[in-house]
């Protein structure tokens, strides 16, 4: 049997904490709520009111000329610190009728000004993520 002793060990574990400062920090992540309804917010520059409503995901809801569509909205558990987040269409419907893409991305409650819709009338941003909603769901929709 071999006997270690207590230069042998420190010098071990100094090598041990070393390389431990080689490796990459590992983040706990927590896991994530795919919610069916998006909660957004929205601003008509000409009158400078603000309007909230709730989307179902995968539906489209009309604000001012813009069409919002929601493809997914996560959360986070309630024990843990909330990033709510989604992936959002906006199309614009412009004045010859036709539809034009102006936004297709990430959109992020804590930061709204990172992905934000480009519009001179109309600014359109997500707030939250929840499992049911007053306004009733419509054909087709999951609502938990």
């Amino acid at each position: 049997m071999k006997l270690f002793t207590r230069n042998m060990v420190l010098r071990a574990a100094g090598s041990l904490l070393a390389l431990s400062a080689l490796l990459p920090p590992v983040a706990a992540n927590a896991a994530r709520i795919e919610n069916p309804v998006a909660v957004f917010s929205g601003l008509d520059k000409i009158t400078g009111r603000i309007t909230t409503f709730d989307v179902y995901v995968n539906e489209t809801v009309q604000f001012g000329a813009l069409q919002v569509t929601p493809k997914t909205c996560y959360s986070r558990d309630q024990s843990e610190a909330q990033k709510i987040d989604g992936f959002v269409e906006v199309d614009e419907i412009t004045l010859d009728r036709k539809i034009r893409r102006i936004f297709t991305g990430w959109m992020f409650a804590a930061s709204p000004g990172l992905n934000a819709v480009e519009h001179p009338i109309y600014d359109v941003w997500l707030k939250d993520c929840k499992a049911n909603s007053d306004v009733p769901a419509p054909d087709g929709a999951k609502a938990k």
